[in-house]
This record gives C-alpha cells, structure tokens and sequence, in this order.
C-alpha cells in the first residue's frame, strides 16, 4: 500500500526526483536532503509503513540485510571512518515524517557530528522493576 499524500512514498517510488543510489523491488535508498555528513543517505521501503511497529517482520530483515550492504558499499567507496544506522519511531524520539525510513551515515573522524545521549542513572530497585517488567 502506498499513501498518495506522504513525500516518502513518493520519494521512493520515482514519483519526486531524488539522487538515488539503490533501488530493488521493495526500497530506493536516497541521499538524504538535508545530511549529516557526507553521503548520509535513507532506505525508503516503496511501501507505506508509518514506523518500525507497522512494518512487517519480512521487510525489516530485508532493511537490515540492505542496510549492512549499504553500509560495507558507502564505507568502502567513501572512506569513511565508522558508520550509524539511526532510526526514529514516533515524534518523542524524533521521527519527523512518518514513513518508516533508516538512516545511513557515514561517520569521519573530524565530522563534528554527535549522535549522543545523557546517561541516566538509576537504582537497582529501579532496574529489577524495569527488568521484571520486560520479561
């Protein structure tokens, strides 16, 4: 299913022109409009999934198949010096379009790109309840 009024499928699907460097049957992998470093790019499954909880179990092995490829391909032609794969679900945690879409970013060793967080600390009661509540 494609969602005629989200810029991703459209994206993905040719319909908007982009710099694609990938594309097979399920996804088009596109520099990123905006990157964090050089040769930043997206997976876009050419089908609409909103985030990682709607995509079907098959197409996320698939992206991560695809991406460890991209990543081996990108780090090998780019020279880069690492590798982040980033993927937001939701508006807390920083999805701002809501087509499923992981990032691939090329890390140099002087990019000055931070993809950090603030450690939290908490109490061993605090985790027991965090752990029994996962199990």
């Amino acid at each position: 299913m494609k969602d005629d009024n989200c810029i991703f499928c459209k994206l993905a699907n040719g319909v908007i022109p982009t710099r694609s460097i990938y594309e097979d049957e399920d996804f088009n992998v596109i520099l990123d409009a905006g990157p964090a470093t050089r040769g930043h790019a997206l997976i876009l499954p050419k089908e609409h999934y909103k985030n990682l909880y709607e995509l079907p179990e098959e197409t996320a092995s698939k992206v991560m198949l695809l991406a460890k490829r991209m990543a081996a391909h990108m780090t090998e032609r780019l020279s880069c010096d690492g590798f982040n794969l980033v993927q937001n679900n939701n508006e807390a945690a920083g999805q701002t379009v809501f087509h499923f879409h992981l990032h691939l970013i090329p890390r140099y060793a002087d990019d000055g790109q931070k993809i950090l967080w603030k450690p939290q600390t908490f109490t061993d009661e605090e985790l027991l309840s965090v752990q029994d509540t996962l199990r």
